[in-house]
């Protein structure tokens, strides 16, 4: 079973610093796209950034120069670092895999329950 567990949210004062962990369980993890979403009240979702199999990353531009998105292989874990965070950045924040190994980081067919980031002024 294919599960994704985001940890790490909470609430943080603007310009401070937050990082999500997505652990992964139940597929190889290597070899698939991940990438981390989030969801602010009244919004719709967005792409904050993503990871191929190969360690590349592409970032939405108004998280560029302050959110890394990294992976362990070794610990089947994504992770999300945020830095100098604004108040919209507020949003709940979700992990996400791709549908099947090998395709092109755009269809996004497992989800992780989702965590908590709340950002204030």
């Amino acid at each position: 079973q294919v599960q994704l567990v985001e940890s790490g949210g909470g609430s943080v004062q603007a310009g401070g610093s937050l990082r999500l962990s997505c652990a992964t369980s139940g597929y190889t993890f290597r070899i698939y796209c991940l990438a981390w979403f989030r969801q602010a009240p009244g919004k719709e979702r967005e792409k904050v950034g993503d990871i191929n199999a190969d360690g590349e990353t592409t970032y939405t531009d108004s998280v560029k120069g302050r959110f890394t998105i990294s992976k362990d292989n070794a610990n089947n874990t994504l992770y999300l670092e945020m830095h100098s965070v604004k108040p919209e950045d507020t949003a709940m924040y979700y992990c996400a895999r791709e549908e099947a190994a090998g395709g092109t980081c755009d269809l996004w067919g497992i989800w992780g329950q989702g965590t908590q980031v709340t950002v204030s002024s």
